[in-house]
């Protein structure tokens, strides 16, 4: 089983970017994170992430036929992107919506989420841990044939 982990802006920056609401943890810490709780699963994992909301539409859409499920965190463009939303409508994987930081206590712009209205599951301010949540639950949807096409 495939899952593939797509994150979207300034998550590189993460350790130096408002670690008072993201934390001290690197993008390579939350890579090494993730990568230890997909073995631990037993699941093979494709991590991505890019700053250029096409880049993101492009690798969601090169994962039909390719993963079996996607867990993503679009970050800023969570609150934005129909575009987004539109690609994972059209791959039609199961997928789990991820934010390091509890959006629904943040800025008033940041309670819409386009990307999320495609997603099953959603993982809200539980920083690294949001992943591994996730990672289970898209397994578990997958083995079980919890997902149905919308």
């Amino acid at each position: 089983m495939t899952i593939w982990i797509i994150n979207g802006p300034n998550l590189n920056m993460l350790g130096i970017r408002e670690p008072g609401i993201y934390g001290k943890g690197t993008y390579e810490d939350l890579c090494r994170y993730i990568r230890d709780e997909a073995e631990k699963l037993g699941v093979e994992t494709e991590i991505f992430q890019s700053n250029h909301e096409g880049e993101i539409v492009t690798k969601i859409q090169e994962a039909l036929g390719r993963a079996d499920a996607i867990v993503i965190n679009p970050a800023a463009y969570t609150h934005t992107s129909i575009a987004i939303l539109d690609a994972l409508k059209a791959v039609n994987l199961p997928a789990a919506e991820v934010h390091l930081s509890d959006v629904t206590k943040r800025e008033s712009f940041r309670q819409i989420s386009y990307a999320g209205m495609a997603c099953r599951e959603h993982f809200i301010g539980l920083g690294f841990e949001g992943y591994a949540r996730a990672l289970k639950a898209m397994k578990n949807a997958v083995e079980n044939a919890l997902f149905s096409p919308k």
